[in-house]
């Protein structure tokens, strides 16, 4: 939290109270509301990934199979309001470490299997907006203080496969990457009007419009190349220049790829080693203008990471989310072992606020660029906008532009951006260092 000279007293906490909501895919999921001295009031909600690391933070769930499927989260929110509200009433709000410390040393357990990560990150969110709403400061100035004026590159998932479209490509998100705009808003104009020539190009084609846990469509094609392909022609449609003015990232989450030790590429017919997978992503970038390529390997693949990255660093960004699971110990062994470029950034993976900060202070101590992310479960909470622009991420990404839980995000950088008006800048190019060949993170 950034230093606000203001007392502290009226932000006491007098109440945490949390509820059951749905997220976007109509699965339960946990809201926390926090109440101050001062009268303030706010309220957050969590998000749910489906495509998930091993090692992220874990979920409660009740797992009563009569019940949403065994999905509801009543153990949850009896959590926050039976233990951790008693806990932390009285505490100030805007002390966000000690919040989080207290949080942390509630559940006691390394990854928040008492309490679930669901419960903990709830109420450290709903700290913060209280917090930031009594010091009157959006969320992301309160966070990250008079210097955040950067908004990130925002990428769009506009076609999907994997665990968010099942029937769909191997790869799980195909996003466009405007990094070619001068603003914020003209990146979003950018990818808006492209996502729209995607429509029409595939109506053309004859092929299904309907769309993925995240906004993205999800058409069954004869190989992983053929979206690349309607990708260019959508760029192109649009009136825009590939690679120059929109480019192209991925997210295979190779981890569902892989099985007995190979990685299977239906659509392509392939069964690949690591080695041969890696020459796979290499002849894609020579060919396409992709500029980041995240979770190619599996979660256990540390030597194929090491071998990508030193191959591939000076050509794409190369990052790791299932690798490195938003987790300061993963992210240190692939800094030590040159595993990497980038990190993914999900704040349920881990928790809490002050664990999310920690995790993007040591990768920009690094030099490892960090995208901000989304779930594909989510709610219109917008807390990760602010954070990208707290914490200067300078890339998000939180689906197609489209989809009321997506567009949130967007539309509050949007907000973000006529807030700081002549002071906003817009990341651009810059966001990925290897572009201009200024990369010096994994070795």
């Amino acid at each position: 939290m950034a230093e606000h000279n203001l007392a502290k007293d009226g932000t006491r906490i007098l109440f945490l109270v949390a509820q059951e909501i749905l997220d976007s895919r109509g699965y339960p999921t946990v809201e926390v509301c926090a109440g101050l001295r001062d009268g303030t009031v706010a309220s957050a909600a969590v998000p749910s990934g489906a495509s998930t690391g091993r090692y992220e933070a874990v979920e409660c769930r009740d797992g009563d199979p009569n019940r949403y499927e065994g999905r509801g989260v009543l153990d949850a929110v009896a959590n926050v309001n039976d233990t951790i509200a008693p806990a932390l009433a009285g505490m100030a709000a805007d002390d966000q470490a000690g919040v989080d410390a207290a949080l942390i040393e509630l559940d006691g357990t390394e990854y928040k299997q008492r309490l679930g990560a669901n419960a903990i990150l709830g109420v450290s969110l709903a700290c913060a907006r209280a917090a930031a709403q009594s010091h009157n400061l959006g969320l992301y100035r309160y966070l990250g203080g008079g210097e955040a004026r950067v908004l990130p590159v925002p990428m769009f998932n506009v076609l999907n496969g994997g665990a968010h479209a099942p029937g769909g490509s191997d790869i799980q998100e195909f996003k466009l990457i405007p990094v070619g705009a001068s603003s914020f808003s003209q990146a979003l104009r950018f990818g808006v009007e492209t996502y729209h020539c995607l429509y029409r190009v595939l109506q053309d084609a004859g092929l299904p419009t309907t769309v993925g846990d995240e906004g993205g469509f999800a058409p069954t094609l004869k190989s992983n190349a053929e979206s690349l392909e309607l990708i260019l022609r959508a760029i192109e449609r649009a009136g825009y220049r590939p690679g120059e003015q929109i480019a192209i990232g991925l997210d295979p989450a190779a981890s569902g790829m892989l099985k007995d030790g190979r990685y299977l590429l239906k659509r392509d017919g392939l069964s690949l080693s690591s080695d041969e997978m890696t020459d796979y992503w290499e002849d894609w970038v020579a060919s396409y203008p992709i500029i980041s390529l995240e979770d190619p390997l599996a979660d256990d693949d540390w030597d194929g990471f090491r071998n990508l990255t030193a191959r591939l660093k000076d050509r794409v960004q190369v990052i790791g989310d299932d690798l490195f699971v938003t987790n300061r110990k993963f992210l240190q062994r692939g800094i030590d072992s040159g595993a990497c470029t980038s990190v993914l950034i999900k704040p349920n993976q881990i928790g809490t606020i002050t664990e999310t900060q920690q995790t993007i202070r040591l990768a920009q101590q690094a030099r490892y660029t960090c995208l901000m992310s989304h779930r594909s479960g989510e709610t219109c909470d917008t807390s990760i906008a602010d954070l990208a622009v707290a914490m200067d991420c300078r890339q998000i990404k939180a689906g197609a532009p489209a989809r009321g839980e997506r567009v949130a995000k967007y539309n509050r950088l949007l907000r973000i951006e006529r807030e700081l008006g002549e002071k906003a800048m817009y990341a651009g190019r810059s966001a990925f260092p290897h572009l201009s060949g200024t990369y010096t993170g994994a070795p």
